[in-house]
């Protein structure tokens, strides 16, 4: 009820401010730009670090007419480097959202916008901001940021580790003790970061309650099912099934027009690609044990659809009722899911 309350305020918030600011984020620094009543903009560069995203929030509190309460921030999703200064605002009260980078540049396409600088790209989040006024983005609670940051640690170790393994094979006999301790090191390592992802889970009550939810699906285990408390959030902020699906870029994608070109090349490569990755071996053990998706599974099949396709669907499948199961927080039952979806 808590965080529902805290995302209203920020909807809220978001319709009330007039300052227009837009953030180009790269490694070292924050170019910053506001967009003035005027249509002129004032900018400066901050260091992307702890005392740049300190010095950013005192210039808006000195140069906006009411400070950083007016502001509305833009900035894109840039990997890991946003993360930092999105949640930074977030946590002191400004309004901020974090737009897909194409959706920027296809405006400044639109815009006609022939040369690229960074200062140039902040001007253009800016308008962006005020043209579309896009939805103030909603961080996650402390304990998703926690469990966000084990799972990529857990999945960079395993990656590590079967590096590791595969040179193993062909390696000379004089290097062989070297891989096995470092893989010893990695198993500990691993097996260290599962039990603070458990420990995770287990202290924060809505990450449990939706644990245990996740966890009376068939075909999510204790690998898939911290994966997608993590990537998932919290699921009000996903405003029905087809937006979480879009999300995990299972949407399929099509090229048509007129005569001369009908396309469907799988799924949008647009999403998120670690959330889809997650799915992949869940649907195949769901395939077999989960009533609704195996009665699926074995309908697509009859009708001679090619085999990944059908992994596609099901995981497509999947994640919708991990989502029916989120939103109403009742566990999963085949035979009410039946009835309501005949």
């Amino acid at each position: 009820m808590h965080v529902e309350c805290g995302a209203l305020i920020l909807q809220a918030r978001s319709t009330a401010v007039t300052c227009k600011v837009g953030v180009d984020i790269s490694k070292m620094k924050l170019d910053a730009a506001w967009l003035r009543v005027d249509g002129k903009y004032r900018s400066k560069v901050f260091p992307n670090n702890a005392s740049g995203f300190a010095d950013l929030l005192r210039w808006l509190d000195f140069h906006l007419p009411d400070g950083k309460a007016d502001a509305h921030v833009c900035m894109e999703a840039t990997g890991t480097y946003h993360e930092g200064l999105a949640f930074f605002l977030h946590d002191h009260a400004v309004a901020v959202s974090v737009v897909n980078p194409l959706q920027v540049k296809r405006f400044m396409e639109l815009e006609r916008v022939r040369n690229k600088t960074d200062e140039g790209d902040a001007k253009a989040l800016a308008r962006f901001c005020d043209k579309t006024e896009p939805p103030v983005w909603e961080a996650p609670s402390a304990g998703v940021r926690s469990l966000q940051a084990l799972v990529a640690r857990l999945d960079t170790l395993q990656e590590l580790r079967q590096g590791e393994l595969n040179r193993l094979e062909v390696a000379h006999d004089s290097v062989k003790p070297s891989f096995v301790a470092v893989i010893t090191s990695l198993d500990e390592s691993i097996e260290e970061v599962r039990k603070k992802i458990r420990q995770t889970i287990d202290d924060d009550p809505d990450l449990h309650q939706r644990s245990e939810l996740l966890a009376s699906i068939p075909g999510l285990g204790d690998r898939t099912i911290p994966q997608l408390l993590a990537y998932i959030g919290r699921p009000e902020r996903f405003t029905s099934v087809k937006a979480l699906i879009a999300y995990a870029s299972l949407t399929p994608m099509i090229r048509q027009s007129g005569t001369s070109l009908d396309k469907r090349r799988g799924t949008h490569p647009q999403g998120h690609r670690e959330l889809k990755k997650a799915l992949y071996f869940p649907a195949m053990v769901a395939g077999k044990y989960n009533p609704l998706i195996a009665e699926f599974w074995q309908r697509l099949k009859a009708q001679n659809k090619p085999g990944k396709l059908i992994v596609v669907a099901c995981m497509h499948k999947l994640l919708a009722i991990a989502y029916g199961v989120l939103r109403s927080r009742k566990p999963f039952d085949a035979n009410y899911l039946k009835a309501t979806n005949p």
